[in-house]
């Protein structure tokens, strides 16, 4: 591994996705030294993937070009896995470890797809919408390939129109929730004129594909791979052939790093004043993991947390009023995807649950907690730590995981080397 790293800032923003590069941009037009860390090869998160500040007018290009315009240092390739003490995050590269030094953090860590287990979905192409989204934008051809698309909330829909653009056959989306919900979801947006206008846009990219509600999978079928799916539609089985299945349940937000820093949770998001500040001293939170809410959300958080931790506050409340309605809309999307409790029976007994560690619907419904499963079939101690089957034993039994403990992801060993090395710097510089 090549020699450790120091960089400072005034402010550190910890996720490149729409509310970490909103609040990059807002903090660095104070004049301050401004630095955004992400995990990925570039910015933008999932929504902005492949994403760039050249051409377009888009409201995603804007604020590229804005980021770009600006003095904030790019750190990408890195991944923020520990704290060596308050005030120092400890960030892993390619080859390299790197120490960020700050003044006041902003996480914006974003949020990952729910999966929920039924037979057959650990299957070859059976993936998560924005996990297959994702892979399409990377180069898989999807030309001429049919894609169930199947879960809850509105990335399916955008989802379903990206694939579609790019070749696929849609012949279904199923939607768990009812034509009722999705009807008093609609007039909600009637008082949001450009959520009404991306609605219109999705109507007319959609066109032609059916939108079964009261709808979602219950079974995978293949031999090797992914040969065809049944679905619950109108309380009837029914078998469709596809060569993929795009499935989501709405969104898990990140909240790893928040609680690894000691940051209050509320309700499994983190917890912020008006300024979006959390319960830690010079920690600000914001985009999902302090609520699920869409673009315009996460976009008005960070704006919010970029100017409150450059010590702006008027120019921060400036923005609350647009704050507000957009949690207005957040809210009317959580009642109207609220998971169905008819969801929690999709399993079989040989359903596998931890995929990282095969552990069975079998072997998990017999412990009375999360703590007591980890401990008797490991469940959740696998290479992605609880990420997948954490959020899905949530909604099966309840379970809340019981703490975080470093490095909130899986890293080299030199790193974790690292760890002790920053350590006893650090203590050697305060003798």
């Amino acid at each position: 591994m090549s020699r450790n790293s120091q960089i400072d800032f005034d402010v550190l923003v910890v996720g490149g996705g729409p509310a970490g590069i909103a609040a990059a941009a807002r903090a660095a037009e104070c004049g301050l030294r401004v630095g955004i860390v992400d995990d990925n090869a570039a910015l933008g998160g999932q929504i902005w993937r492949g994403v760039t500040h050249e051409g377009g007018s888009n409201e995603a290009s804007e604020w590229f070009r804005r980021l770009k315009q600006s003095s904030v240092a790019v750190l990408c390739g890195k991944r923020v896995f520990s704290q060596a003490e308050p005030g120092v995050l400890l960030a892993e590269g390619t080859d390299d470890l790197t120490e960020l030094r700050y003044k006041n953090l902003i996480l914006a860590t974003g949020a990952r797809e729910r999966f929920l287990p039924f037979p057959g979905w650990t299957l070859p192409n059976v993936l998560g919408a924005g996990g297959l989204q994702a892979m399409v934008k990377g180069g898989l051809p999807i030309r001429g390939k049919r894609v169930v698309v199947a879960g809850t909330g509105p990335l399916l829909l955008a989802v379903a129109a990206y694939l579609r653009k790019q070749g696929a056959a849609i012949p279904i989306i199923c939607e768990q929730a009812s034509w009722s919900s999705l009807a008093e979801f609609s007039l909600s947006l009637m008082v949001q004129p450009k959520k009404i206008g991306q609605a219109v846009q999705l109507k007319r990219e959609l066109a032609g594909i059916h939108l079964a509600t009261n709808c979602w999978p219950t079974a995978a079928h293949g031999n090797h791979s992914l040969e065809n799916v049944t679905v619950l539609r109108n309380r009837k089985p029914e078998r469709i052939d596809c060569d993929y299945l795009a499935c989501g349940f709405h969104l898990v937000p990140n909240i790893e790093l928040p609680q690894l820093l000691g940051c209050r949770l509320n309700g499994g998001y983190v917890q912020v004043n008006r300024y979006q500040k959390t319960s830690i001293d010079a920690v600000f939170c914001a985009g999902e993991p302090t609520s699920i809410g869409g673009v315009e959300l996460s976009l008005v958080e960070g704006e919010i947390a970029g100017f409150a931790a450059a010590g702006r506050p008027e120019q921060a409340r400036d923005a609350f009023s647009a704050r507000e309605r957009a949690r207005r809309f957040a809210r009317a999307m959580d009642r109207t995807f609220r998971l169905r409790p008819e969801l929690k029976t999709l399993p079989a007994d040989n359903t596998i649950i931890c995929r990282c560690e095969d552990v069975f619907y079998s072997q998990i419904k017999q412990h009375p907690n999360w703590r007591s499963a980890k401990l008797h079939t490991r469940c959740g101690m696998g290479a992605c730590q609880g990420r997948v089957c954490g959020p899905a034993v949530q909604f099966l039994f309840r379970w809340n995981p019981d703490s975080v403990r470093p490095p909130v992801f899986p890293v080299r060993v030199d790193s974790l080397a690292g760890i002790a090395e920053v350590a006893a710097v650090n203590e050697q510089q305060e003798a």
